[in-house]
């Protein structure tokens, strides 16, 4: 009995102890951005790498993440990004991770589409030219304007993200100069973004531009026209493939053990490897 009494102080104490010490581990800060083009407030999750101080002189890349919210992709791309700036990996560049939290991600991230069962059925879709207003005229100078940013912008999309991040790359390529796209949703519309011409495929685009394209083993799209995801990624890269500019670097990347639920991680990590070689490639 004196024994069970002592084990239940001692337990106590050293809660008690313990527990006074704890302190809350922070991953990044939230902030909201009052969004005139979208007519509404956006909340940022950002994540400031390990060093960073408003006072010095050093600037740091930017990575825009679409689905940024905590419970969907921000923590563990943030997680990836933080590992492979280890000194003893030293793959990236630290770097600001802005994850953009959703409020509608079909009306933000598709254009309108012809499609009149898909109108229908997804009465707010197709306002992704607002939202790419938002990112060009609104987030993008918001950030560096308030951080210590450098000229690299890096874009991270999925799914329907990975449709507005091909969307972007197609109709305005010197918005980012660097385009992760994971499985995008290209059969939106019944695959018309596949037929939009583009700046980036002329000789006379000079911006140092690196894509990379992944996509699982992930088969017939949700559309009642069929489309085939990894077929759809293909025609993507075959017509990247065809650009006369000599600035422009695209990696393809299929994941036949990843699907469409499981693929993001594994294809950013990827991503990293290939978008930045190692030094003596660079």
């Amino acid at each position: 009995m004196k024994a069970n009494a002592l084990l239940f102080i001692l337990t106590f104490i050293t809660t008690l102890v313990f527990g006074q010490s704890n302190k809350p581990f922070v991953l990044g800060v939230v902030d909201e951005l009052k969004s005139v083009e979208l007519a509404e407030n956006r909340i940022l999750n950002i994540y400031l790498p390990p060093g960073y101080n408003p006072a010095d002189t050093t600037k740091y890349p930017v990575v825009y993440l679409l689905d940024g919210s905590a419970d969907e992709d921000f923590i563990h791309i943030v997680g990836l990004y933080q590992f492979n700036t280890f000194p003893w990996i030293n793959r990236v560049p630290k770097s600001i991770i802005v994850g953009i939290a959703n409020v509608d991600r079909r009306r933000d991230f598709t254009f309108p589409t012809t499609i009149e069962k898909d109108a229908r059925k997804f009465t707010t879709a197709g306002q992704s030219a607002r939202f790419i207003r938002f990112l060009e005229k609104e987030l993008q100078p918001y950030i560096q304007t308030k951080y210590k940013t450098s000229a690299a912008k890096t874009l991270i999309g999925q799914s329907l993200g990975g449709l507005l991040a091909t969307e972007i790359l197609l109709k305005k390529p010197t918005l980012f100069n660097r385009y992760i796209i994971i499985s995008p949703s290209l059969w939106w519309d019944n695959g018309s973004l596949l037929n939009q011409k583009s700046d980036l495929l002329q000789k006379t685009f000079i911006q140092k531009t690196g894509v990379y394209i992944g996509v699982g083993k992930e088969g017939l799209t949700p559309g009642d026209i069929p489309h085939v995801m990894e077929v759809d990624a293909n025609l993507l890269v075959e017509k990247l493939n065809r650009t006369e500019s000599k600035t422009v670097l695209i990696h393809f990347d299929y994941l036949p053990q990843e699907d469409h639920a499981t693929i993001t991680h594994q294809a950013v990590f990827n991503a990293l490897r290939l978008l930045y070689p190692p030094p003596q490639n660079r």
